[in-house]
């Protein structure tokens, strides 16, 4: 019987350093996706006309907060930053905290919301990705990554980090679910004591 339990709270802690190191990683992508996206910002000035020999020049600039498609990633990508720095905090320093019943439930609904908030931020960025690199010639939108290729690339790696961040967040969704089942086979804090016969 002590054999059984042990094996348990191995299997626990097993499970428990790869559910941090999930969180750390969708950490890392969706606080990288909001830093980048926050500080996307490329300035230029075109010829926009010329009066004889004399060109008028105008500047303008690109910033991330012209579209709200893009606010939206920013903030998306940083609320879901925020959860999981919370949990990866619950969970490294909250040894006394028992995850069962309610709270398991809990984590598991905010993991599924943030699922849900981060696909759509990133999909509602790339569609405006897509337009700003093709235009739309129905619409007459014109594309603008000819003349801003350096606020282009800057979103596009913000988008990655995004998609990457929702792949993590899929899996650490199923996680929290699986965890409702088996409750004491993920990161239970009350496996270790029960070690001792």
């Amino acid at each position: 019987m002590a054999v059984s339990k042990l094996a348990l709270a191995a299997t626990s802690g097993k499970n428990c350093k790869v559910l941090l190191g999930l969180r750390l990683l969708a950490f890392s992508a969706t606080l990288s996706a909001a830093i980048v996206m926050g500080l996307n910002k490329e300035t230029k000035t075109f010829v926009v006309g010329q009066v004889g020999n004399t060109p008028i020049k105008a500047t303008f600039t690109a910033k991330f907060d012209h579209t709200p498609a893009f606010v939206f990633f920013v903030v998306a990508n940083a609320m879901v930053s925020f959860h999981n720095l919370l949990m990866i905090g619950l969970q490294i320093f909250g040894g006394e905290i028992e995850f069962t019943g309610f709270r398991l439930l809990s984590v598991a609904i905010l993991d599924m919301l943030n699922v849900t908030l981060i696909s759509a931020a990133a999909n509602a960025a790339a569609f405006m990705a897509e337009v700003g690199k093709n235009g739309n010639k129905h619409a007459r939108w014109e594309k603008i990554c000819d003349r801003f290729a350096t606020y282009c690339d800057h979103g596009a790696g913000a988008l990655i980090a995004a998609f990457a961040g929702v792949i993590l967040m899929l899996i650490i969704s199923a996680v929290s679910i699986s965890r409702l089942v088996q409750p004491n086979k993920y990161c239970s804090t009350t496996a270790s004591p029960s070690v001792v016969p």
